[in-house]
């Protein structure tokens, strides 16, 4: 495994672990979501470049399109959360409760 690969793959599970323990705020989450988006663009802009291969650079596209949508939803959630509880902590909630 070359360097490169393993600091791509090691940018994921620091995201990951990231979002597994770092739980207290909304906006921490978003923050693990779109370092793993990151953490996978980068690969998959440059692997049609290694290969060669002109049919794969529309994918990288797609999902950076994808993760913009998903950080505006993520943040949108994050403004109604803050104007309804008053924080964006985790244990305040709860979808169980109206």
């Amino acid at each position: 495994m070359s360097p490169l690969h393993f600091s791509f793959y090691s940018a994921f599970t620091f995201s990951c672990l990231g979002l597994a323990f770092h739980r207290t705020h909304l906006i921490s989450a978003l923050l693990c979501l779109e370092s793993m988006m990151l953490s996978m663009f980068i690969p998959l802009s440059m692997w049609p470049l290694e290969n060669q291969t002109p049919s794969f650079t529309l994918v990288p596209i797609l999902m950076l399109a994808f993760s913009a949508c998903e950080a505006g939803a993520g943040l949108a959630t994050l403004v109604a959360s803050t104007r309804t509880h008053g924080s964006d902590h985790l244990h305040n909630l709860n979808l169980l409760q109206c």
